[in-house]
């Protein structure tokens, strides 16, 4: 849901990129997600205070949970979040967790996750990393969008198409983990 939370901020900025890499590191036992993109980036000032709730850009509600929830998370589990942006060229989120600590939920469902972005979005470029002990799968839609020519990610064979790439690359280098 953080990963989710986070990339809607990608697009109500205007990126028209969004680059989604989850690293899991066991030697390390570390888990690193870093969204970066092209969208209107952040003056210092906003920077500054973008882990306040109850800062936010949106006109719909006051408040601002989604970078306050994940930074609490992170921190939580001997972690950290660091953002860095610039206006104009896009903003790079990265959030690291202590792997096996005990309160660090669960990934869950990453290419549910990514299926759920790539057909809310159809109009961004997405790049999902997914990178466990050096093994990585990446899934680029811009290729496949290509391909497609104006046929839409809806359309159920699609659907289904790009559902298994994305579940059967997850589960490959997810593989032997423990």
């Amino acid at each position: 849901m953080h990963v989710l939370d986070i990339v809607e901020n990608s697009v109500a900025a205007g990126a028209t990129r969004v680059d989604v890499t989850v690293c899991e590191d066991s030697s390390n036992d570390t888990l690193t997600i870093v969204v970066q993109d092209n969208g209107k980036g952040m003056d210092q000032e906003l920077l500054e205070r973008v882990s306040d709730p109850f800062v936010t850009t949106r006109t719909t509600r006051k408040v601002g949970l989604g970078i306050p929830l994940l930074k609490a998370a992170a921190e939580a589990c001997n972690g950290y979040l660091r953002i860095e942006s610039t206006p104009g060229k896009g903003t790079r989120l990265e959030t690291r967790f202590q792997r096996s600590h005990i309160d660090r939920m669960p990934l869950g469902d990453l290419a549910g996750t990514f299926l759920t972005l790539l057909i809310a979005f159809p109009q961004v470029h997405w790049v999902f990393r997914h990178v466990v002990d050096g093994r990585e799968f990446c899934f680029d839609s811009e290729p496949i969008l290509k391909e497609l020519d104006g046929v839409p990610l809806t359309e159920p064979a699609v659907l289904s198409f790009v559902r298994q790439l994305l579940h059967e690359g997850i589960a490959r280098v997810q593989q032997n983990v423990g």
